[in-house]
């Protein structure tokens, strides 16, 4: 497994890394065994948020009181506070929940705008204070736009900068990877399986091993995934002309405007389950399974009738979506199936 260290940080980890949101899906205990096994499986870079229920619960859980020495493992959470007043108050709760003196890097959460000194909301500021009295080591943001992610990057104030990153991503998405190497930021590399869209793990790792600097944070909440990705500590996957025939098909597929479950849109205003409606002929394609298209999922297709057009979904995804029309092409596609004149696997 490749070596890569977070530009400025120094931090070196290997290149396969875990994403704890999802395992805000499983018990505590539950979750430990996975975390655990994760660190003795090599796996030393551990991403969470203040965002994810208790995912840094789960983590302070299993690797508190004593199970590991601190600086064996490297915590990365983030705050989605837009007030210095929250901003302190997430903090103080992340270092408690995760039983830890510090986060290693401390992360805005989805960032809208690229936070600065001087700039009136005095939040970098927090971030620099917390770096100095110790309760933090680097300063990262995360973001979903492009635009965003690379003002923060050039801007020379973010030892990290995370965004969405898989095999799907256009090339000049990838060159955002380039651009940190150029300005010796490090990458974190979060949706490296598309939110679900990509199935062939090997095929994706392979993909982001390809760039140096960059560090790929898979979601895992159960053990046959942890399996599947400690497998490739020893056994990393090198991109050769399988792999890239099969990646240039799924581009072909999947490349445009599609839908990547994020959630950000939510909620709707009229109760339509935008984050998994509007990808649920890609679903169905790629994930099929006959829970699609039972019942409840019958009827919460049907509340994409409801869509009034009030257009607050459109101002909140991150991706521009024109998620009014995504979603009566996913109806169409629906009842198509229903009706069996579609097929799928």
């Amino acid at each position: 497994m490749k070596q890569v260290t977070l530009g400025r940080t120094g931090i070196t980890v290997p290149q396969n890394g875990f994403g704890a949101l999802p395992l805000q899906r499983v018990s505590l205990e539950e979750a430990a065994g996975i975390l655990r096994k994760a660190y003795e499986g090599g796996m030393r870079f551990f991403d969470t948020a203040r965002a994810y229920s208790d995912s840094e619960e789960k983590l302070g859980y299993a690797f508190g009181n004593g199970w590991l020495k601190r600086e064996d493992i490297i915590i990365a959470t983030k705050t989605p506070s837009k007030t210095p007043e929250g901003f302190w108050k997430d903090l103080d709760t992340s270092l408690s929940k995760l039983k830890t003196d510090y986060i290693d890097i401390y992360q805005f959460h989805l960032m809208g705008q690229c936070w600065k000194p001087g700039d009136g909301s005095g939040m970098y500021e927090c971030m620099t204070e917390a770096r100095d009295k110790g309760l933090i080591r680097h300063i990262g943001g995360t973001a979903h736009k492009k635009g965003i992610a690379k003002e923060l990057i050039e801007s020379g104030l973010y030892e990290t900068v995370q965004y969405p990153m898989s095999y799907l991503a256009s090339d000049s998405e990838t060159g955002l990877i380039k651009l940190c190497n150029e300005k010796n930021v490090g990458f974190i590399c979060m949706k490296g399986m598309a939110g679900g869209l990509i199935t062939n793990s090997r095929a994706a790792m392979a993909f982001i091993s390809q760039y140096d600097g960059a560090v790929a944070i898979w979601g895992i909440q159960r053990m046959s995934e942890l399996n599947e990705w400690l497998s490739y500590m020893e056994d990393s996957p090198v991109m050769d002309e399988e792999l890239e025939r099969f990646i240039a098909s799924e581009r072909q597929e999947l490349m445009g405007e599609f839908c990547r479950g994020c959630g950000y849109c939510m909620p709707c205003t009229v109760g339509i389950q935008i984050n998994q409606c509007n990808r649920m002929s890609l679903m169905l394609r790629r994930a099929p399974s006959k829970d699609w298209l039972s019942e409840y999922w019958q009827k919460e297709m049907e509340k994409i009738n409801d869509c009034v057009n009030c257009g607050q979904c459109l101002g909140k995804c991150p991706y521009e979506l024109k998620i009014p029309e995504l979603l009566k092409k996913n109806l169409e596609d629906y009842r198509e199936v229903l009706s069996g004149k579609r097929k799928v696997q």
